[in-house]
C-alpha cells in the first residue's frame, strides 16, 4: 500500500466508524432515558401511527369505565333515596293500623295523623333528589348510557317516577291526604310494590353496568398492552446494546488514534 500524506483513508474509515458508533451509542441513551423505543418517528414511522391509534382508543376506553361509574353511583344514589322511601311506606302502613285501633281516641288519632303528614311530605322530598343536578325521578328515562366507545350499545336507565299514583307512591304522597284515614292499606302495599319493582329494575341496570364497566377495562388494559409492545423499551434487550455502542465508540476513539499516527511513518522516511 502506498505511503501518502495528503489522504489518510484508514484514519476516515475509523472516524466514519466512530461517528456511527456514537450515533447508536445516543439514541440508545434516548431510549433508555425516555422508557420509549421510538424517539423520534424516524424510528418506527409505521409503528409510531399504530401506536397512537391505539393510545387514543385506550383513553376512549378509559372515558367511558368513568361514564359507566359515574351512571352507576346515579343508580345508587337513585336506590337509595328508594330505599328510604320503603321504609318511609313501612312506618305509614304500621300507623295505618295502630290508627284503627278502637283505643284510640281522636286525639290519639290526631298525632298519628301529624307524623303521616310529616312522613308523605319526605316522600315528596324524596321524589325530588338530584344527582350532580340531574333529577333521579321523573316520568321520563334519565338517559342512554354508552357502554361501548362509538356509544352504539348504550344502556338506558329508565323512567321511574316516585310521584306516580299508578306506578310510584303518588296515590300516599299527595299533598291532599291529611289523614291516614284518606289511604288504604291496599293503596300503601301498591306503593311498596312499586317501589319494589322500580328498585328491582335498579338492581338489574346496575348489573349490566357492573358487566360492561369489567369488558371495558379489560378492552382497555389489553390496548394499553398492545401499544406497550410497540413503544416501550425493553430495558435488558436495551442496556446490552447500549454496552455494545459504548465499547464500540471507545475502540472507535482508540483505533482513531491509531490511524492518526500513522501518517508519522511518512515524515520518518523524509526524515531519513
Amino acid at each position: 500500500m502506498s505511503v501518502v500524506i495528503n489522504t489518510n483513508y484508514s484514519a476516515t474509515v475509523a472516524a466514519n466508524n466512530l461517528s456511527a458508533s456514537n450515533s447508536m451509542l445516543q439514541k440508545s441513551l434516548n431510549r433508555l432515558s425516555s422508557g420509549s423505543k421510538i424517539v423520534s418517528p424516524a424510528d418506527d414511522a409505521g409503528g409510531l401511527a399504530v401506536s397512537m391509534k391505539l393510545s387514543a382508543a385506550a383513553r376512549r376506553q378509559g372515558a367511558v369505565a368513568s361514564n359507566i361509574s359515574n351512571a352507576v353511583s346515579l343508580l345508587q344514589s337513585q336506590d337509595g333515596a328508594m330505599k328510604v322511601s320503603d321504609k318511609v311506606l313501612e312506618r305509614i302502613s304500621e300507623l295505618r293500623v295502630l290508627y284503627n285501633d278502637v283505643t284510640k281516641s281522636s286525639s290519639d288519632q290526631d298525632n298519628y295523623d301529624a307524623e303521616f303528614i310529616a312522613l308523605t311530605a319526605q316522600l315528596r322530598s324524596n321524589a325530588s333528589e338530584t344527582f350532580n343536578g340531574v333529577a333521579l325521578f321523573g316520568s321520563s328515562a334519565v338517559g342512554n348510557v354508552g357502554v361501548t366507545e362509538d356509544g352504539l350499545t348504550a344502556v338506558t336507565i329508565a323512567a321511574r317516577d316516585l310521584t306516580s299514583s299508578s306506578s310510584g307512591v303518588g296515590v300516599i304522597s299527595d299533598s291532599a291526604n291529611t289523614s291516614l284515614g284518606d289511604v288504604t292499606l291496599a293503596e300503601i302495599s301498591t306503593a311498596i310494590e312499586n317501589v319494589a319493582t322500580m328498585r328491582a329494575t335498579n338492581g338489574s341496570e346496575q348489573s349490566r353496568f357492573g358487566f360492561a364497566g369489567e369488558l371495558v377495562t379489560v378492552n382497555k388494559a389489553n390496548l394499553e398492552a398492545a401499544n406497550s409492545r410497540i413503544v416501550d423499551v425493553d430495558v435488558a434487550e436495551e442496556s446490552t446494546q447500549l454496552a455494545r455502542w459504548n465499547i464500540l465508540v471507545q475502540a472507535g476513539t482508540s483505533m482513531l488514534a491509531q490511524a492518526n499516527q500513522s501518517s508519522q511513518t511518512a515524515l520518518k522516511l523524509l526524515q531519513g
